[in-house]
């Protein structure tokens, strides 16, 4: 039951307004969204007026309220796809800013929010895409063209965010704001050892920059996730984003730098991934460490994308330890999925009773700042 149809009845039951009036101001008080959420998009304010469920898992952003929604979206994706085929991008672009206006500004409808934020990143990846195809000079200098095809992208989303304020813009437009840096840093060290692809030319620099990058992300989504320890506010939907894209990129950039320096201690060529992961016993359980103690991290602060971003290199672990050990080869494939589905549902399951015991073991100062414990 909506806010308005009890406030209504809570009117007619005060006699202010007859039971008749109240059932025929609804729907025209809600045809108009008249007592809807207020457009001011605050990171403060309240994900929704619903009462809290204490049972409802708080740690992902409210998406869909109704089929409504769903039906909606549908109808986005489709006019999209139809509208990029058919027209050109600025017309694309225009339908863009004319939903978002309709079902975010007025409606602050979520899923159509975060699906045209997706849509107009889209737009923007395919434009500079074509835009860097026309400039050869831009291929022949890496770090110089990384530059110029992430440059577009803060200012975009910053007007968009501007204008909406849907937490996954602002998510959006740090990690873009980061790409920037990012390529700014390669840029510079480029320049300075006069190479035009850092990447290719020092790798471990190019994994060293790539960790510092991925702690800098993890610590901006913890400054917003700690700001909100109740997970009530927009502040958490803006965390969840920001772990949703630093949990992979903490993950694989660790995994990766810790196994380049004990390859080239141990004269081996990184060559690619399979040699890595499955370069012998003291690769697999580096990696199985590094996802463990990803995992670790995941349930202290009570964010489930870190155990889902290393299930992958879980099962790449898990896969090179059997193979090691002589397992059948037509049956390590089936273990695999076995013991990661069995990881999955035990920490799935008892993800609230294994978080208390972990969290109920560190200093009070800490316990103090974290999510509440449910």
């Amino acid at each position: 039951m909506s806010d308005l149809k009890i406030a209504l009845d809570e009117a007619a039951g005060e006699g202010i307004i007859s039971s008749d009036q109240a059932a025929r101001l609804l729907p025209y008080l809600s045809d108009r969204n008249i007592g809807a959420l207020a457009a001011t998009g605050a990171l403060s304010e309240l994900r929704s007026t619903d009462a809290p469920n204490p049972l409802e898992e708080t740690e992902a952003p409210r998406f869909v309220r109704g089929f409504h929604d769903v039906l909606i979206t549908i109808g986005i994706v489709v006019l999209l796809v139809g509208l990029w085929g058919v027209a050109n991008h600025s017309v694309s672009l225009l339908a863009i800013g004319i939903l978002a206006e309709i079902l975010v500004r007025r409606q602050r409808l979520a899923l159509p929010a975060v699906v045209l934020t997706i849509a107009l990143v889209n737009w923007l990846v395919q434009t500079m895409i074509g835009y860097v195809d026309t400039m050869p000079s831009l291929f022949a200098d890496f770090t110089h063209g990384a530059v110029v095809l992430v440059a577009p992208f803060p200012i975009m989303l910053a007007l968009f965010y501007w204008r909406y304020r849907v937490p996954l813009s602002l998510a959006l437009l740090l990690f873009s704001l980061f790409g920037l840096l990012l390529a700014a840093v390669f840029y510079a060290v480029g320049s300075m050892l006069g190479s035009s692809d850092v990447l290719t030319d020092y790798p471990l620099l190019t994994l060293v920059i790539l960790f510092a990058a991925a702690l800098g992300s993890f610590a901006l989504a913890m400054r917003f996730d700690l700001s909100d320890s109740q997970r009530q506010t927009r502040r958490s939907d803006v965390a969840f984003w920001l772990h949703l894209v630093t949990a992979p990129a903490l993950l694989y950039s660790t995994i990766l730098l810790v196994l380049r320096l004990q390859l080239a201690n141990s004269g081996v060529v990184f060559n690619n991934l399979t040699n890595v992961f499955f370069g012998g016993y003291l690769q697999a359980f580096t990696v199985l460490a590094v996802v463990l103690v990803m995992m670790l991290i995941g349930l202290i602060i009570d964010r489930r994308a870190f155990v889902t971003a290393g299930l992958v290199s879980l099962g790449l672990a898990t896969g090179a330890i059997l193979r090691h050990n002589d397992a059948g080869l037509d049956k390590i494939g089936f273990l695999v999925l076995m013991i990661v589905g069995l990881v999955v549902l035990v920490i799935g399951i008892g993800w609230a009773d294994l978080r208390r015991i972990v969290v109920r073991r560190l200093p009070l100062s800490i316990q103090g700042r974290l999510p509440i414990l449910r």
